[in-house]
Formats: structure tokens, sequence, C-alpha cells
């Protein structure tokens, strides 16, 4: 497997769509083909993601805490998850392809299947962001949204309809397409008992030898992970031609380690060291309860801390510090999609925006006077302050979370970092 073009295409598919699909349209390829080299390795970040954030990360609910489906059923809900996307790939070709003379085009069975595989593309990249707080539901649904792009662009150079065709045959394609995913969340939702298993930060990319990208930029740090991908790929193969089982799942798990991490191998931070940031008292509130956790699997760490806070006219407020450890480099990469929100009702408001170079939500609604403050420190660490209580607005939850030493938490950004 060549994950350096793997890794090419998936850049060339989703940064210049119009000059790649006449280039995919006219390579020769068999559905084995696209299978092996694209769509089984693509189709599997998602399910990977979903298993990641639903049984290790946890949802987290306030005040009845987090989360988190049984590594068992996640692991389960992980396998049917990716063995279903696989195949509604190929469901969607066939669809494609049935269609096609309705809008003018050629029915073309490999054809078909490259327009579903690349046009999902986008999607599967874009789940990674359901890792990171606040914001993933947003890069997650921007890639989807993109997908249809790609869909609608790629219609015309793979099955030959003419362009003022393709709106109408994206738009059925797009409506079977979310049919069918609903088929898909219901049985898996169904598998892991709550649903919290989530569909797929930025996305995973890098640069190909006729590309100069500035290495600081979110494209540079996108080139870095995929080189550290293309480097832990060849120790996969290694460990594949070796047949030692062990090997191969320790490669595997190095593998996602580095596409989380950014490229580097990363140890989320003791339970001990989170616990200092934990403090007695948080201005007026006095802290009633604490517990601090650190687990880890598929060679992903993640550390969170978890306090709740009373004052004398019993508003309780819940604090929950995540050190995202593993997935540092998908949050570093959140910023990539641009991604800002601001939203107001007659009930309150929710937003998401930078401030001093770090990403910022704020929520509240009046009717339950109740809301959170978040912030991401030093792209690694989560920060959240939520509750509710008729003496509570959100002033009071940003100058209380002012109070917590936010500046200690953001020094230890690269604690536990082994460079890639």
């Amino acid at each position: 497997m060549d994950f350096a073009k793997l890794i090419a295409r998936v850049q060339a598919i989703l940064l210049s769509p119009k000059t790649e699909w006449p280039v995919i349209a006219a390579e020769p390829e068999t559905v084995a083909g696209l299978y092996k080299k694209y769509i089984l390795i693509l189709a599997a970040i998602p399910a990977v993601i979903g298993f990641v954030k639903g049984s290790l990360i946890g949802v987290s609910v306030p005040f009845l805490g987090t989360v988190r489906t049984p590594i068992g059923m996640g692991i389960t809900g992980m396998i049917v998850s990716y063995a279903l996307t696989v195949g509604l790939v190929y469901v969607l070709a066939l669809i494609i392809n049935a269609l096609a003379p309705n809008f003018g085009g050629e029915k073309n069975p490999i054809q078909a299947l490259k327009v579903a595989a690349y046009s999902y593309t986008a999607g599967w990249v874009a789940s990674i962001a359901n890792i990171v707080p606040w914001i993933g539901w947003m890069v997650a649904l921007a890639g989807s949204i993109y997908g249809i792009y790609l869909l609608y662009l790629g219609l015309t150079p793979t099955m030959r309809n003419p362009e003022d065709k393709s709106v109408v045959y994206t738009v059925v394609i797009v409506i079977i397409g979310f049919l069918l995913s609903l088929v898909i969340g219901a049985i898996v939702g169904g598998i892991t008992a709550a649903g919290t298993i989530a569909g797929g930060a930025a996305s995973l990319g890098s640069a190909s030898s006729n590309i100069s990208i500035d290495k600081d930029s979110p494209l540079g740090k996108l080139a870095a992970i995929g080189e550290q991908v293309e480097k832990q790929s060849r120790k996969l193969e290694a460990a594949q031609r070796s047949g030692d089982a062990q090997a191969q799942a320790e490669a595997a798990s190095q593998m996602l380690g580095a596409v989380l991490g950014g490229g580097d191998s990363v140890e989320a931070l003791a339970p001990e060291a989170l616990k200092q940031f934990l403090p007695e008292r948080l201005g007026d509130f006095k802290r009633e309860s604490m517990s601090v956790e650190r687990s880890g699997a598929m060679g992903v760490q993640v550390s969170t801390g978890r306090a709740r806070y009373v004052d004398a006219n019993d508003t309780r407020l819940d604090l929950e510090i995540t050190d995202m450890g593993g997935a540092k480099g998908i949050m570093a990469l959140a910023g990539f999609a641009g991604v800002e929100q601001d939203r107001q009702t007659e009930y309150g408001y929710e937003k998401t925006y930078k401030q001093g170079g770090r990403l910022v939500h704020e929520q509240w609604d009046n009717s339950s006077r109740s809301g959170e403050f978040g912030i991401i420190l030093g792209d690694r660490f989560s920060v959240k302050l939520s509750g509710h209580g008729e003496g509570l607005d959100a002033n009071i939850l940003k100058t209380t979370l002012g109070k917590l030493d936010l500046a200690g938490i953001e020094a230890l950004r690269d604690k536990g970092v082994k460079r890639g």
C-alpha cells in the first residue's frame, strides 16, 4: 500500500477537485483496487473516532457526569459501523450507476464507485473533528456539505451526464444517501445502547511533490501528520509481512496515534497532575466533590479531571478539565476550517470564537438559568465550567473560570510529548 499516493489523492480531491476529477475519471481501476487502496482505509476513520469518542472520552452530561459506551459494546459498534459504511459506498455506487441514464449519463459501475468513494472523502476526513469539544459537529457538518459539492463536480467527468443535469442528479443521490445513513445510524446506535458512538477536526493530508506548503500553516501541519502516517505505514506493512498479530496491532495503534497526535506520540497527564488544577475553592464556590482519571485505547490516551463546586446560595458549578493527549494534533488543527458561531435567540445565545489565540465557547439559556463557558488551552486541554441556578449568570461563569490557573495548565502543553 502506497500511503504517499493515498495522502496526495486525499489532498488533491479536497483542495483542487475541479482539476482532480478528470484525472480520476481517466484512471483505469477495479472495484477491488478502489476498496483496497482507498475505501477500506478512509472509511475506518469515522468508525475509529466514534469508538474513541464514545468509549474512551465519553459524552459529558451536565450534573450527571460523563457517559461512556462500555469498551466491548464500543468495539462491536465500531466494527459494525465500519462494515456498514463500507457496504454503503457500494450500494450508493449501484444507485448512481442505475440513475445515470435518467440524467443523460452513461452506465459504468467502476466510475460510479469512484464517484461514491471520492465524494465521501470530505465527510470521512472531517469526522475526525468529532473528537474535539464544542466545534466538532460543525466541522463534521462542513465536511458533509463539502462532500455534496465534490459529488456535484464529479458526476459529469465520470458518468458523462450533461452539466445542466448534475444539480438534480446530485440532489437525488444525496437524499438516498441520507436515508441509507439514517439506517446505519439506527443500527449502530442500537448496538451501543445509548447511541454514543458519533460519526467523525481538521483534515488529513500531506504535501505532494508538486506543492510547496508553509510548515507552520494548517496545511503544513497536515503535511507533517501525513509524513508520520507514511512512516508508520511502513512499520505496519513490515508487521503484516511478519505474520505477527501482536506486532500488527501495535503498528496499527501507532499509526492511529500518529494521525490524532499530529505526528507525535503523547502520554496524557497523570491523574495526580490534573488534581492540582481542581482547587478547593474557585472564587465564591467551595469544592464539593472531585475525581481524576486517565484512560487509553488503540494508542490514544486521555485524562480527565472533574469537580463540583457550590456557593452559599446552593448554586452548583461543574468543572471539567480534559487533556486530549493523544488527540492534540487534531485539537491543533481545529482552526483549519475557520469555525465560528454566533447564535442569538429570545432565550439566550451561543457563540464560538478565537480570543488571544485560544478557542472559546459560550452558551447561556435565560429560561433555565443555565450555561457553560469553555476554552481550549495549548491546542491540547479543554477546560469547561457549566452550571445552573437562580443566582447564576453568564458573567459569573466567565469570571469564576478566570480564577482557575489557566496559564499553568497551558504551560503543560508539551508534557509527555515524544516528537515523531
